[in-house]
């Protein structure tokens, strides 16, 4: 066919004209869909193939990390798609880096383990994937260090005297930063959010700083305010101390989410507060079980709610906003929701339940 050729040249041009337009796989696949024009046969190869993040290392790292990318994405190839299909990928791969592609052979049978064997280190593309996304994880969290003092600041010059906790300043916060995104700075939830293509861009690494405080999606915004003032309203501890619990654990559910999404090429958007109110529930609904008495949080109206009703209230909206897909990729639904700040939250929430719930019994025990 020669259509894979054709585009690999096409590409290659693209790339010494303009590399830094090609960092990130949504711009890669526009140009590669309007390079192949009229042609569908290759469409969705395509479109898959620039998805990958193992092609953008192929066409932006050089020497022994380029080719160790470039050999497992010809593995990946070779176990997907049909000999005519792979043949054109590769001679669109050979064209557009200029290094031989030639179809990879069937794997050979494991050879028998020898005693002293060493087991290999993680592949360097992974490697990559994770070096990729430290300079945004190392600048949110050196950012949590100075949200604490800001909080501390305001807490001593402000919020002291007029009887606020540091739980219900972090809710007037993000709701007057939630409001003003809707008016005068509508903007700015697009230049905060934090997305899967700009995830391992040092460019872009301030996103990782800037997601957790304003939300995209409307409704989300408000469920998770209602909630954050339902579960920190009645906290004692200061505002500096609620700060560095909400940024870290934000950081903790972001860095998992976006390290996955990368590996299996998942497109998504995380911003806002779903990780630290699924960790705060999960937390009190894990607690709940393992103590076996109900743990709940109180409203102005006297009423107490459960921890676990609200787990399967938050949830079942979770499930509606996660599963859908928010790009154009082949995910399967429980890697869309394992790439969610949401469920991370929900894991660590209850793990830190199952850690909390030993040490209990092991000081009951002395």
């Amino acid at each position: 066919m020669g259509v894979g050729r054709d585009l690999g040249q096409q590409l290659r041009r693209w790339l010494e004209q303009d590399p830094q337009a090609l960092r990130q796989s949504r711009a890669l696949t526009n140009r590669l869909m309007d390079g192949l024009g009229a042609e569908e046969s290759l469409r969705a190869p395509v479109r898959d193939l620039a998805s990958q993040p193992l092609l953008l290392q192929v066409l932006h790292s050089q020497g022994a990390q380029q080719r160790s990318a470039l050999s497992s994405l010809r593995q990946q190839l070779h176990r997907t798609y049909a000999p005519a299909i792979e043949r054109e990928l590769l001679e669109l791969l050979e064209a557009a880096t200029g290094l031989g592609t030639a179809p990879a052979p069937a794997p050979a049978p494991a050879p028998e383990p020898e005693p002293e064997a060493v087991v290999p280190g993680p592949p360097q593309a992974a490697r990559g994937e994770l070096q990729g996304l430290a300079p945004g994880a190392a600048l949110a969290a050196s950012g949590a260090l100075v949200f604490c003092w800001a909080g501390g600041a305001l807490d001593r010059g402000l919020l002291e005297g007029w009887g606020w906790s540091g739980g219900m300043a972090l809710v007037v916060v993000l709701g007057l930063l939630q409001a003003l995104s809707l008016g005068p700075l509508k903007g700015l939830p697009r230049r905060w959010w934090l997305e899967s293509d700009q995830a391992s861009d040092p460019h872009q690494a301030w996103r990782w700083l800037s997601n957790p405080w304003l939300h995209a999606n409307g409704p989300e915004a408000v469920a998770n305010l209602i909630l954050l003032a339902l579960l920190l309203g009645r906290s004692p501890l200061q505002l500096s101390d609620v700060i560095l619990r909400y940024c870290l654990t934000a950081l903790a559910c972001l860095a998992p989410a976006a390290g996955l999404a990368q590996h299996w090429g998942v497109q998504r958007r995380w911003s806002g507060a779903s990780g630290a109110v699924s960790a705060l529930i999960a937390l009190a609904a894990g607690l709940s079980l393992l103590r076996w008495r109900e743990l709940g949080f109180a409203t102005s109206l006297g009423l107490s709610i459960p921890a676990w009703v609200l787990l399967l209230i938050v949830g079942a909206l979770q499930l509606g906003w996660q599963l859908p897909r928010q790009g154009d990729d082949s995910s399967t639904p429980l890697q869309r929701l394992l790439c969610s700040t949401w469920a991370w939250g929900l894991i660590w929430g209850l793990g830190w339940a199952v850690v909390s719930a030993l040490s209990g019994w092991l000081g009951d025990l002395r």
